[in-house]
């Protein structure tokens, strides 16, 4: 068949079976954000914020006007303690959840389950480390430049990337932080756009009102765009807990297939009925 051909044939695949199919060639790459952790019970960013303002005993009306107000509060929480290590405790200490709860969570089963060769999350916390160990998967974990070059091949490889618990100097967590990974070229970000050029993208848990996520789908498109070769690019997606004409016109125009539950269903539920049929497709064609 034509590369044209392909390409039509590629148009009118589901996305669920363009999904499949990646991950049966060892091409697809799973992106986790929040709202998978919040699934099963971690506090939202607002209880940081909170943590923050009562810590540095500031009101609350001090972030009025902040776009993104804990890493402005987390940078001040720098400048005025020496630096993040009891901040990093206390958001290790309190960021955890049971093992039991993750281990009944469908949502992180079939994470495990649907064994991405890639994951990679901008979350600290440890709950898909927990949900590969509680289901007996084996995984390595990255988060900084020696475990890129350190981890073994034929396992899943969890790519921290805003960082992890275990490592204090891989944290994006200050506005500092986030400022210099816009470069977007620090160990991890290479290895993600490597990655991204020959992986096919599902991006589950995000809120696209996150200036972070937004940038970083933005790059992915301009490095696709730069390379002379956009129309060869694999597909891409993201599951939306609501669907947004104007967000999905503008992400479509950077290569993102949007998706969202069903109109009678919960977003939650839409998420694992998606990645359920994706399993599905997998466990017939096997």
């Amino acid at each position: 068949m034509s590369a044209n051909g392909t390409a039509l044939r590629n148009e009118e695949q589901p996305p669920d079976e363009i999904l499949a199919s990646a991950i049966r060639g060892r091409s697809a790459i799973l992106f986790v954000g929040a709202g998978a952790s919040m699934a099963v019970g971690l506090p939202s960013w607002q209880s940081l914020i909170d943590h923050l303002l009562d810590e540095l005993h500031l009101d609350p009306d001090v972030i009025d006007g902040m776009h993104s107000g804990y890493q402005m509060l987390a940078e001040y929480y720098r400048l005025k303690r020496g630096g993040i290590g009891p901040l990093r405790t206390w958001l290790d200490r309190n960021w955890r959840v049971d093992p039991e709860r993750i281990a009944a969570s469908r949502l992180h089963q079939l994470i495990v389950e649907l064994n991405f060769p890639i994951v990679y999350t901008t979350n600290y916390d440890r709950n898909l480390e927990t949900a590969f160990d509680v289901l007996g998967r084996p995984y390595v974990k990255i988060s900084n430049a020696k475990e890129i070059a350190s981890a073994a091949s034929g396992v899943t490889h969890i790519i921290k990337f805003h960082g992890d618990f275990d490592d204090d100097a891989s944290l994006v967590l200050t506005e500092t932080d986030f400022f210099n990974r816009l470069a977007f070229n620090s160990p991890l970000d290479v290895r993600f756009r490597a990655d991204a050029l020959g992986g096919t993208l599902l991006f589950i848990g995000y809120s696209m009102s996150d200036p972070n996520i937004r940038l970083l789908l933005h790059r992915i498109w301009q490095t696709w765009e730069e390379s002379g070769h956009g129309s060869d690019r694999p597909k891409s997606f993201i599951f939306v807990a609501q669907r947004n004409p104007v967000q999905e016109t503008v992400l479509a125009n950077w290569g993102i297939t949007s998706i969202g539950p069903p109109d009678n269903m919960a977003p939650d539920e839409g998420l694992i009925r998606f990645l359920l049929d994706i399993r599905q497709r997998l466990d017939r064609e096997e």
